[in-house]
This record gives structure tokens, C-alpha cells and sequence, in this order.
């Protein structure tokens, strides 16, 4: 019966997206859909592969160095540059378009937790394929957590372990596997994308914009309210899963990603440029200009509000998502409740404002 009420409002909260006839409420305006397409790809999009793709770079030459001269000293500086990597890919992980989307780059990158046991296997017997999906859940950022913190119990033991051939060979796979689906991506946004993405500027399914939208709720929705807090928290089971937070072996870094994750979002919303204080066309721009047309509330004040609100009940988690839900969960559960009241504020009002439809099916009975 739970499972059916659940599939039900999931149901109705799709529908409330769209008139009587099935077909999104009409909203005439002349917003600059282009101007917008332009600021995200020029000034947020690129520039954050960008980033992403250097950080990357900077993993593989410190990968290559602890290969070469295996010790504490270049073990640090890898995981140091792992973690620049990861909260990197934090930024453009939510543009899931075009190139990232013909690869499957979220996927190949940050599925967690990862299996250590197939990694094990992998390792000892040295045959695998990283290009097939069957193997997305032992690569990426969550298997480098583990090679890089979670094979042994000390340092030194893991020191001892990854200087090994077998080790060292799945290590270097694992990265070279990073760097080409980074830089292919990159490249292909820098070369014919860009043009084809900007140009595609109307407002139908098939648009820029209703894409990209969709793919940042889906983002917000299912990867950062869900993945990083509502599954190891317990709200889609029945009891606390710690075992799946992100960052599980290194232990002490799932709050420094989720953040990365969450203040990535915001400033989408807000059109803000990578890494500058600069802002141009926006979600919130284009909800503001609603708000003048129509001389409504202006919904973008409330989904701001609300991502402080979330901001704040993040600040309250410890360092480690892990140690948080085996001690005190309800902050968890907190930090969940004011992500999902923005869940219902973009989902519902701001895709009902901007006339677009949800492009996923949603069946977790949020």
C-alpha cells in the first residue's frame, strides 16, 4: 500500500506540471533564452570542465609520480590531488547534456559506493573492461577512495599494497580512465557543441533550456537530495544505510563534497560565473522577469531562501556522513527535509512558471 501512495503523489507531482489537456500551462513572455543558453555555456558550463579537466590533469601526474617513487610523501600528495579532482567534478556534474550525457559520464565517474570486492577481482586477476556499464560501480572518484584509503588499515599498509604491480596497474587504469572521458568531453563542448547547444534556444522538449533544466532538477533531486543524504539517511529504506555515503574510506570528506555539490546548484540558479563574483541570465532572472510580467510573488526569492535554509542544516553534519548516521541521524534527516522543500518549489512551481514539462519518471515516492 505504501509503495502505491507513493507512485501515486510521485504521479501527481508530475501532473501538477501541466493543464487538464496534458499539456504544460501556456506562459507568454520574451525572456532572452539565448542570452541565457550563452552565460551558461561560456561563463559556467566550459569554464567548470575546465577546472575539472586541470584538477584531473594534476591527479594524473601525481599518479604517475607515487607509481614511479612509491612513499607516504607521494601517496599525500595523490590523495590531496584526488580530492581537488572530486570536488571539481562536484561543479559539473549536474550537466549531464550532450557530450556527458553520450558517455555516461556521472555514472562512470561517481557511482558509490563502489564494489570492492569486484575491484579486489579486478585487481588479482588484472582482465577487465572499464568501457563496459557493467564495471561503472568498481571506477571513477569512489574506487580511487578506496584503492587510496580503504585497502588496509594503516598508511603503511596500504603503501605496501598499491606499490604492487597489480595494484598500481587497476590505479593508473582508474585515473586514464578519468582523464579520457573528462578531456573527451571538454573538447567536444569547446569544439561543434557549444554552437549547437546555444542555437537551440526555443522552448520545446527537445530545447536547450527544457533540457538542461530537467537534467539540473534530476541532478538536485536524485544525485544530491537522495544520493548524498536521503539514501544513506534511510528515507527511501527502512533503516539507515551508512555504508553508501559518499567518501565512505576516506572518512572524513562527504560533507566537503556535498557542499561543493549544493553551492555548484546555487549558482546555476543564480547564473553566476565560475569562480567569479559574476553573475548574468538566469533560472533566477528568468523567475524575476516572470514575476514583473504577471505581477506575481517572485518564486526565485523563495527557492533562495530555501537553499540558505538547506545551507544551514548542512553546516550541522559532521565532516563525515558515515560517523553522522551512525550518531545522530536526525541531523541527516534535517538536512533532507529543507533540500526536499526545494524539490517541491522547483519541480512543481518554477517548471509550472517556465512552461516546461519533466522529461524522467520519478518513482522513489518522493
Amino acid at each position: 500500500m505504501k509503495k502505491i501512495v507513493s507512485l501515486f503523489l510521485s504521479f501527481a507531482l508530475i501532473m501538477a506540471c501541466s493543464s487538464s489537456d496534458g499539456e504544460p500551462t501556456e506562459v507568454a513572455d520574451n525572456f532572452d533564452r539565448s542570452a541565457m543558453l550563452v552565460n551558461w555555456a561560456d561563463n559556467i558550463i566550459i569554464p567548470s570542465y575546465e577546472a575539472y579537466v586541470s584538477a584531473v590533469a594534476d591527479m594524473k601526474a601525481s599518479t604517475d609520480a607515487f607509481t614511479t617513487q612509491p612513499s607516504l610523501t607521494t601517496l599525500g600528495e595523490l590523495r590531496n590531488n584526488w580530492l581537488q579532482a572530486y570536488t571539481a567534478f562536484q561543479s559539473v556534474s549536474m550537466f549531464e547534456i550532450g557530450p556527458a550525457e553520450s558517455v555516461s559520464l556521472r555514472n562512470y565517474t561517481n557511482i558509490y559506493p563502489t564494489d570492492a570486492a569486484e575491484i579486489e577481482g579486478f585487481v588479482a586477476s588484472g582482465d577487465y573492461n572499464l568501457a563496459l556499464p557493467s564495471t561503472i560501480d568498481a571506477q571513477g572518484f569512489p574506487a580511487l577512495d578506496y584503492l587510496l584509503f580503504g585497502t588496509a588499515d594503516t598508511d603503511a599498509e596500504i603503501l605496501v599494497k598499491l606499490s604492487s604491480d597489480s595494484y598500481s596497474t587497476y590505479l593508473n587504469s582508474l585515473v586514464d580512465r578519468i582523464e579520457t572521458l573528462s578531456s573527451q568531453v571538454l573538447s567536444e563542448w569547446k569544439g561543434s557543441y557549444r554552437d549547437t547547444f546555444v542555437s537551440n534556444s526555443g522552448s520545446t522538449a527537445s530545447s536547450s533550456v527544457n533540457k538542461l533544466v530537467n537534467d539540473f532538477l534530476f541532478y538536485y533531486e536524485k544525485s544530491l537530495r537522495a544520493g548524498k543524504i536521503g539514501i544513506p539517511s534511510g528515507v527511501f529504506s527502512s533503516t539507515p544505510l551508512s555504508d553508501k555515503v559518499e567518501g565512505l574510506y576516506s572518512k572524513e570528506y562527504s560533507k566537503d563534497l556535498f557542499n561543493a555539490s549544493l553551492n555548484a546548484t546555487v549558482n546555476f540558479f543564480k547564473g553566476k560565473h565560475f569562480e567569479t563574483e559574476s553573475t548574468g541570465e538566469s533560472l533566477e532572472q528568468y523567475l524575476r522577469y516572470l514575476s514583473e510580467l504577471n505581477s506575481t510573488e517572485d518564486l526565485s526569492v523563495a527557492i533562495i531562501n530555501q537553499f540558505e535554509a538547506a545551507k544551514s542544516a548542512a553546516s550541522q553534519l559532521n565532516n563525515n556522513f558515515y560517523f553522522q548516521v551512525e550518531s545522530d541521524n536526525s541531523k541527516m534527516l534535517q538536512a533532507y527535509d529543507e533540500l526536499q522543500k526545494n524539490v517541491i518549489l522547483m519541480k512543481v512551481d518554477m517548471f509550472q512558471k517556465l512552461n516546461i514539462r519533466i522529461d524522467y519518471v520519478d518513482a522513489d515516492g518522493d
